[in-house]
């Protein structure tokens, strides 16, 4: 005898909406929510989450919000598992818990996904570097995890399969998923000139500094601006990347005009400066207000409490999950997925000190 499982009111109805795709009955496109919420009387929630599920599945391709979702065609075979190919930043980031639970989730799907050899940092973030290692390391798909513009754009150019995760995709025909943060650094930037800091520093990765600083970057210099304070260098320091070249940043930053607050991109960095500060007597908030622009499972351990910036990396995983199936299915998308940051006070800022 098969074994039992009772099916939730979203399986149900994911099933039901499965057959009548199957059947042809629904057309090119997907009713609406409200019209197929009212027609199956159900709630909205529920065929938002069913939906959500199909387009897991490849027989949907979401379009965007308030536009109806297109039913993909069958292509007479089916999904067969791809392999993808993870070209990270870094090596470090293979523990991200979102990289962690990402990988698990194109395993369940019934994909390959497999670290690349080499990471971007290695590669020294150039493209003809990356397309020479691409070229001889095959895949069916590619994710590149907080590429360059450059790099993102050499892969627009190919015809290789990509989803770029994070970084300066905006305006490039690619699959893509990120994090909205200008809101979060405004409300930062606000809160620390409300505090009476002044000399407040960015710290970030090359790629969104150069050939020019990036969105967030550039929103972070007309803020420092709006608050009364000539934004320039100092604010948005240039360092080579690396660990000798960060931890050399740190001091000259220190030596003539410390800065009274830090925001840090990155976790890995955050903590490497915390280190590297409280080795040299600076601690937050007492000597520096501390403010880390990204999220890590280890902050709820922390006492006092990081300032951050939250955002929820679940969509973002879906998202690439999706694109993986839907490529399976023979379709390629350009579908770009983001959410929105918001930021954490905690107790590592507090007011200017004289």
């Amino acid at each position: 005898m098969n074994p039992f499982r009772s099916l939730t009111a979203i399986e149900q109805l994911a099933e039901y909406l499965r057959r009548e795709i199957q059947a042809g009955a629904l057309g090119e496109t997907l009713p609406g929510v409200h019209r197929l919420a009212k027609e199956l009387g159900v709630s909205p929630k529920s065929v938002v989450a069913a939906v959500a599920q199909l387009e897991h599945e490849g027989l949907l391709l979401g379009q965007g919000a308030r536009r109806r979702c297109r039913i993909l065609p069958p292509t007479g075979r089916a999904p067969v598992g791809l392999r993808i190919q993870l070209l990270l930043y870094e090596k470090a980031e293979r523990s991200f818990s979102h990289i962690v639970d990402l990988r698990h989730q194109l395993i369940e799907a019934g994909h390959q996904p497999e670290f690349a050899a080499n990471d971007l940092h290695q590669l020294g973030m150039n493209p003809d570097k990356v397309a020479r290692f691409v070229k001889a390391n095959p895949a069916d798909g590619w994710v590149v995890y907080s590429g360059s513009h450059g790099v993102l754009e050499w892969f627009a150019d190919q015809s290789l399969p990509v989803f770029a995760f994070f970084r300066r995709h905006t305006h490039l025909p690619i699959a893509a998923a990120g994090v909205q943060k200008t809101q979060a650094m405004l409300t930062a930037v606000r809160r620390l000139a409300a505090l009476g800091h002044r000399r407040i520093v960015m710290l970030v990765r090359e790629e969104r500094r150069k050939p020019k600083p990036g969105e967030m970057e550039q929103m972070f210099l007309d803020e420092l601006g709006r608050q009364g304070i000539q934004a320039g260098a100092y604010h948005l320091p240039d360092w080579p990347d690396s660990r000798v070249g960060f931890h050399r940043c740190l001091d000259s930053l220190f030596r003539h005009t410390p800065p009274t607050a830090l925001i840090i991109s990155e976790p890995l960095l955050f903590a490497a400066a915390q280190q590297h500060l409280a080795q040299r007597g600076i601690v937050a908030p007492e000597h520096v207000s501390l403010i880390c622009d990204d999220p890590d499972p280890l902050f709820d351990w922390f006492e006092p409490a990081i300032s951050h910036f939250h955002w929820d990396p679940a969509p973002l995983v879906r998202s690439v999950v999706r694109w993986a199936n839907q490529l399976a299915c023979g379709k390629r998308t350009s579908h770009k997925t983001s959410c929105v940051a918001e930021f954490v006070e905690g107790g590592m800022i507090g007011p200017l000190r004289p």
